[in-house]
């Protein structure tokens, strides 16, 4: 069998997150931010998977960079980034002249953003270097609930696929961290790596289960019900796990 391989060039932007969108297959939005994110604007860039190419469908600008993408679960037009002044963008691919809306209270970068896929279609969650979570409603002008407790820079925040109001952080103070909405502390705190943490993900099929990576170049496995030692540990990565799904 063999492999096609489309590539789509973003000029002088670095990207730093893609998503598939929810409603479309072969569609994707890229975050890209220029200088590595230290300095100058952002874009995103809306693509469609096709035969031979990669096809841009639109691209959006601005000011600062942009680190991460989330699709909304309800609407195909509409998608959030995440922005290196602190905000979030809320886009619509039919509104080209700029955001819809923009909430801004964090107050240094914004690292990952992330559309809620149970309980309520209108929750986002953003982490951030202000070592803060933010929950926010969709039709709301500010956040709804505020996570204090890393001690670090949040890199990113996962919804548990099978738990309402459920979430993870992953944060360079060596946690991984389990949220209630309901409450502003975390349920748990896992001391899963040495160094920083970087991604996490959950299982989509069993509950208890969630995964971790690092900059120590691990990907680990574990089970919420006994945080004795990892389901597993990955070691193949020379280098840092920035994402992992």
């Amino acid at each position: 069998m063999n492999s096609i391989k489309l590539s789509y060039r973003t000029t002088s932007r670095h990207g730093y997150s893609v998503k598939f969108s929810p409603y479309y297959s072969n569609r994707i939005a890229c975050a890209t931010s220029q200088n590595y994110g230290i300095a100058g604007c952002g874009t995103v860039y809306i693509l469609d998977v096709c035969t031979s190419q990669l096809r841009l469908v639109q691209q959006f600008d601005w000011n600062d960079g942009l680190f991460d993408v989330t699709w909304a679960e309800n609407n195909e037009n509409i998608f959030i980034t995440a922005g290196g002044d602190g905000s979030i963008q809320i886009w619509d691919l039919g509104q080209t002249k700029g955001p819809l809306k923009v909430w801004q209270e964090h107050t240094k970068e914004v690292n990952a953003v992330e559309w809620c896929q149970t309980r309520n279609e209108n929750f986002v969650l953003s982490g951030s270097w202000d070592k803060l979570i933010k929950l926010w409603d969709i039709n709301a002008s500010k956040s709804i609930g505020t996570f204090p407790g890393h001690d670090h820079i949040v890199y990113h925040v996962s919804w548990a696929p099978l738990k309402s109001a459920c979430f993870a952080s992953a944060s360079g103070d060596h946690s991984l961290r389990i949220w209630d909405t309901r409450q502003t502390s975390q349920v748990l705190a896992i001391a899963a790596h040495s160094g920083e943490i970087l991604t996490c993900d959950w299982c989509k099929y069993n509950q208890n289960m969630i995964f971790s990576g690092g900059a120590d170049g691990l990907v680990k496995g574990w089970d919420l019900r006994n945080l004795h030692i990892p389901l597993f540990q990955l070691s193949a990565h020379k280098y840092a796990v920035r994402r992992i799904k």
